[in-house]
C-alpha cells in the first residue's frame, strides 16, 4: 500500500501526469463517441469527464492534486477561445447582415440563461455559494471562472455546472429547431453558442462552418455581456458585500 502511495506521489510531482491523464481520457472519450455513432445527448467531453472521474477515484488521487497539475491545460483555454475569432472573420459579411436581430436577442437570452438557473436554485433553498457558482454556467470557462471568483463561488462547482449546461443545451436546441422548423444554421449555431458555450460551439461546427461561426459569436458576446453586467447586478441585489 505504501509503495503504491509513494508511486502516486512521485507521479504527481510534475503536471505531466495530470495532463497525460486528461488527454488520454479525452482521446478515449472521442473514440467511444465515434463508436456510439456520435449521439447528441452524450458528447465526447462528457464521456471523457466520466472516464477521468473514474480514473481519479480508482487510483485515489485527490481532485485538488489533479487540478494543480492540470493548471497548464486551464491556461490554454484563453488562447483556444481567442482562436475562434478566425471563423468569425470568415463569416463577417453574414454576421453584419443580422446585427440588429442579434443585438436585440443577445441581452434577453443571456439574462435568461443566468436567471432561470438562479431562480430554480433559490427556490430550492441553495446557499449563496451555490448561487454564485452557477450564475455564469452559460459562459465559456475562461470568462466564467473569473466571474465566479468575483462573486465568491466555487470553481469546481462552476465547472460541473458548465459541463451539465453544455450537454443539456445540445439536445434542447436540436429539439427546439425541429419543433419550430428552423433550417437556418446561423440561428441554430447562435443558440448553441449562447447557451452551451464551448460544448455547444463544438456541436455547431459539426453541423456546418456557418453554424460554428455563429456559435463562436454567441459564445463570445454572451461572455462579454455577462462579465460586464453580472458582477454589477450581483452587488446591486446584495448577494455580495
Amino acid at each position: 500500500m505504501s509503495d503504491n502511495s509513494s508511486l502516486l506521489t512521485l507521479l504527481t510531482t510534475t503536471p505531466l501526469f495530470a495532463v497525460g491523464l486528461t488527454l488520454a481520457a479525452y482521446l478515449l472519450g472521442s473514440l467511444l463517441f465515434q463508436r456510439l455513432k456520435r449521439p447528441s445527448w452524450l458528447p465526447a467531453i462528457l464521456i471523457a469527464a466520466l472516464l477521468l472521474a473514474g480514473a481519479l477515484a480508482l487510483i485515489g488521487l485527490p481532485y485538488a492534486t489533479y487540478q494543480q497539475g492540470a493548471t497548464w491545460l486551464t491556461v490554454l483555454l484563453g488562447p483556444a477561445t481567442v482562436a475562434l475569432g478566425m471563423p468569425l472573420y470568415q463569416q463577417l459579411p453574414r454576421i453584419v447582415e443580422l446585427w440588429r436581430p442579434l443585438a436585440i436577442c443577445l441581452p434577453i437570452a443571456a439574462t435568461l440563461a443566468a436567471c432561470y438557473s438562479l431562480g430554480i436554485a433559490w427556490l430550492l433553498g441553495s446557499s449563496d455559494n451555490v448561487l454564485a457558482s452557477i450564475a455564469a454556467k452559460s459562459v465559456t470557462a475562461p470568462i466564467a471562472i473569473g466571474i465566479t471568483e468575483q462573486l465568491g463561488g466555487t470553481t469546481a462547482l462552476l465547472l460541473g455546472a458548465l459541463l451539465v449546461t453544455g450537454v443539456i443545451t445540445i439536445p434542447c436546441v436540436s429539439l427546439a429547431a425541429r419543433w419550430l422548423d428552423i433550417q437556418d444554421d446561423r440561428l441554430t449555431g447562435f443558440a448553441l453558442g449562447l447557451n452551451g458555450h464551448a460544448i455547444g460551439t463544438v456541436r455547431a461546427f459539426e453541423i456546418s462552418p456557418t453554424a460554428g461561426a455563429f456559435a463562436s459569436l454567441g459564445m463570445s458576446l454572451t461572455g462579454i455581456f455577462t462579465a460586464l453586467l453580472l458582477p454589477l447586478a450581483w452587488r446591486l441585489i446584495g448577494l455580495v458585500n
